[in-house]
Parts: structure tokens; C-alpha cells; sequence
């Protein structure tokens, strides 16, 4: 099990979250976040799960919108610092 962070600008926003590779007994790894429980995805690769992420947090951003749920303060990050 590995661990990491996504860094990604939504809209104009920068969001970095922790993230969670975990691979499979079948092959590939699953990648999920502690803070985003509905951030969820996969791939064959460390490195082709990673790239899904971004599409997967932006699907949960816009469900999050759909819902009027906000994202936890802890993901939003002042681009300042980035």
C-alpha cells in the first residue's frame, strides 16, 4: 500500500488531497482518498491509476455540486502557496 497527494486546479481552485494506492491481487492498483470517500478509481499502472485521478476527482466536484455538498477545507489549498 502506498500513500500520495494529488494536486490539481478545478475551476480555478487548487485542491490537494491524500491519496491511497492499494494494489490488487488480480493486477493493478486501486487509488482512494481518506478525506474524499467518494473519490475512487483505478488502472493497470501506478502510474495510469494516478493519471485517472484527476478525472475522478472532477466527477466528484461536480456530484459535490449537484448535491450542494462542499469539499472538506482541508483539500483547498491557497495557490499562493503552491
Amino acid at each position: 500500500m502506498g500513500a500520495g497527494r494529488v494536486i490539481t486546479r478545478c475551476m480555478a481552485e487548487l485542491l490537494k488531497c491524500p491519496l491511497t494506492l492499494t494494489p490488487q491481487p488480480e493486477g493493478g492498483h486501486t487509488v482512494t482518498s481518506p478525506v474524499i470517500p467518494e473519490l475512487v478509481t483505478e488502472g493497470d499502472t501506478v502510474e495510469e491509476a494516478l493519471e485517472n485521478v484527476q478525472d475522478a476527482l472532477r466527477a466528484v466536484i461536480e456530484l459535490y455540486d449537484d448535491l450542494g455538498k462542499h469539499l472538506p477545507d482541508s483539500v483547498r489549498q491557497d495557490p499562493r502557496s503552491a
